[in-house]
C-alpha cells in the first residue's frame, strides 16, 4: 500500500505538469503509470478470487502422543494465473503450522500439501478459519478473503497399559444375578426373545429358531460384579505446575514420537490425574467391567457406569476437556455423590492432594461396604515447594485403604503395580 501511495501521488504530479507544461513525454508517463496501477489493482483483486480451498481432516479425534494429519487442497477455479498466494490458518492446536505460500497456480490447476502435528495437549481444538492474500506481480496491491469455516478436533489424553493392577474388586451381596436385563453378553442367560434390528448374530439361539421357524435371540441379565467408580480430584487447590511447565509445553519432540528423552505426560499434578483416571478407566473396561466417572471440575460429569469400547470413547472425551478448576474438595464430591456407592461397589479414586482431611470419608465408604482405593499423585515431586503425601499414605493406610503412590516421571505400569509408599 505504501508503493501505490507513492505511485498515486506522483502519477497527480505527473498528470499537473503535463496539463500545464503539454510535453508528450509527460503525457505518455500518465499514461503508463495510470495503466500500471489499474492492471496492478485488478490483478490483485483477481488473485483471491475464484479460488477454493479444500481441507480434509483425517480424523475429528486423536489421543495424546499421537499424530493429528490434515490435506489441503487450493483450485484456481478461474481463467487466469494466480502469480502468488499466502494461505495462512489460525487453528488453536499447538504446532499446527499448517499455513503455506504457493508461488504459482497456472489456471484450471490445484496444489495440495499434507501436514501432520504431534499432539502433546489434550483438549478441544478449534481448527480454522484460514485467510488468503494474493497481490500483482509489482507488490503495489494485496488483498485478503477470510474463509471463517471452522471445525473441531478432540485430543483424548493419554492412557498406558497397567496389566499389574490388582485392587480389591467388589461383589454384589451373595453373588446372584440382579434380575435386570443387559444388553451385554453376560454369563447369565436369562431366556428368549424375537430378534430385533441390531442384535448381534452371536445371540441368536439356534434350536429355538429351529423349533419356531422364527429368529430367537437370547436375553442376558448382569453378572454379579459390582461397578466401579473412577474419580479423579479436579479441585483447583490440588493443581502444582513443574517449574519446567512452560518449557515442556513450548519444546515438541525432536523426532515427533521418538523422542523417548521427552516425559510423556505433561509435568503437572492435573494432566498425571487424568492421565491415570483415563488408564485405570481402560485397564477395567478392556476386562469387561462396568465403569464409571465422577467428576467436579470444570464441570460436573456423571458417567454412570457401562462396559464396552463405546463408554470408554465416552470417558475420554469428558476426561480431555476437564480442567482442576473444580469448587469442591474430595471429601465434598464424595458426600455430595453417595447416593452412587452402593454396598460392594469399587471406588477407585485419584487425587494430588497431600492432605489427609478426606481420608474419613473412604472409610465412612468403607464401613458401608463400598471397596475404596486411593491412587495419590506426590505434588513435592513437582514442586518441591509442596508438602510430600507421605503422612496421607500413612493414614489411608491405618484406615485399611490401599493406597498407590505416583510420582514425577514414573512409569504407570510400575508405580500401580502395587500399593505401598
Amino acid at each position: 500500500m505504501r508503493r501505490s501511495l507513492v505511485l498515486f501521488v506522483l502519477l497527480v504530479v505527473l498528470s499537473v505538469a503535463a496539463l500545464q507544461t503539454g510535453r508528450r513525454l509527460l503525457f505518455n508517463l500518465v499514461y503508463l503509470l495510470g495503466g500500471t496501477l489499474i492492471l496492478s489493482f485488478l490483478w490483485a483483486w483477481t488473485s483471491v478470487r475464484w479460488v477454493t480451498i479444500r481441507r480434509i481432516t483425517d480424523a475429528r479425534r486423536t489421543q495424546v502422543g499421537r499424530l493429528a494429519e490434515e490435506r489441503f487442497i487450493v483450485r484456481n477455479t478461474g481463467w487466469l494465473p494466480k502469480l502468488w498466494l499466502e494461505v495462512r490458518d489460525f487453528s488453536e492446536l499447538p504446532g499446527h503450522r499448517a499455513s503455506r505460500v504457493i508461488s504459482s497456480l497456472p489456471p484450471r490447476r490445484a496444489r495440495g500439501w499434507s501436514v501432520k502435528t504431534y499432539c502433546h495437549k489434550r483438549g478441544r481444538f478449534r481448527l480454522g478459519p484460514m485467510r488468503i492474500t494474493g497481490g500483482d506481480p509489482f507488490g503495489l496491491f494485496r488483498f485478503s478473503r477470510d474463509l471463517p469455516q471452522t471445525s473441531d478436533l478432540l485430543v483424548y489424553p493419554a492412557t498406558f497399559s497397567i496389566p499389574s493392577f490388582a485392587p480389591p474388586i467388589g461383589q454384589l451381596v451373595g453373588g446372584e444375578a440382579l434380575r435386570r436385563r443387559t444388553h451385554h453378553v453376560t454369563p447369565n442367560v436369562a431366556g428368549v426373545r424375537e430378534y430385533q434390528p441390531g442384535d448381534s448374530f452371536n445371540r441368536i439361539h439356534w434350536p429355538s429358531v429351529a423349533r419356531t421357524g422364527r429368529l430367537i435371540v437370547k436375553e442376558f441379565e448382569e453378572d454379579p460384579t459390582a461397578h466401579i467408580w473412577v474419580i479423579p480430584d479436579l479441585h483447583y487447590d490440588t493443581r502444582v505446575y513443574a517449574p519446567d511447565y512452560e518449557e515442556w509445553e513450548q519444546t515438541l519432540p525432536v523426532v515427533l514420537w521418538l523422542d523417548r528423552k521427552r516425559e510423556p505426560v505433561p509435568p503437572s499434578t492435573e494432566e498425571y490425574v487424568i492421565t491415570i483416571a483415563a488408564s485405570l478407566a481402560q485397564h477395567f473396561l478392556s476386562r469387561d467391567r462396568a465403569v464409571g466417572l465422577i467428576a467436579h471440575g470444570s464441570e460436573r460429569v456423571i458417567l454412570y457406569p457401562d462396559r464396552g469400547y463405546r463408554q470408554l470413547t465416552k470417558v475420554l472425551e469428558h476426561l480431555a476437556v476437564l480442567s482442576a478448576e473444580g469448587r469442591f474438595s474430595l471429601d465434598q464430591v464424595l458426600t455430595l455423590e453417595d447416593m452412587f456407592f452402593n454396598r460392594g461397589t469399587t471406588l477407585l479414586v485419584v487425587t494430588a492432594s497431600p492432605y489427609t482431611f478426606w481420608v474419613d470419608a473412604l472409610h465412612f465408604l468403607r464401613q458401608r461396604g463400598v471397596r475404596t482405593v486411593a491412587v495419590t499423585v506426590d505434588p513435592s515431586s513437582f514442586d518441591a515447594q509442596y508438602p510430600d503425601n507421605g503422612e496421607l499414605v500413612a493414614q489411608l493406610a491405618s484406615a485399611g485403604v490401599p493406597a498407590y503412590t505416583v510420582r514425577r516421571g514414573d512409569s504407570l505400569a510400575e508405580a500401580l503395580a502395587s500399593p505401598g509408599l
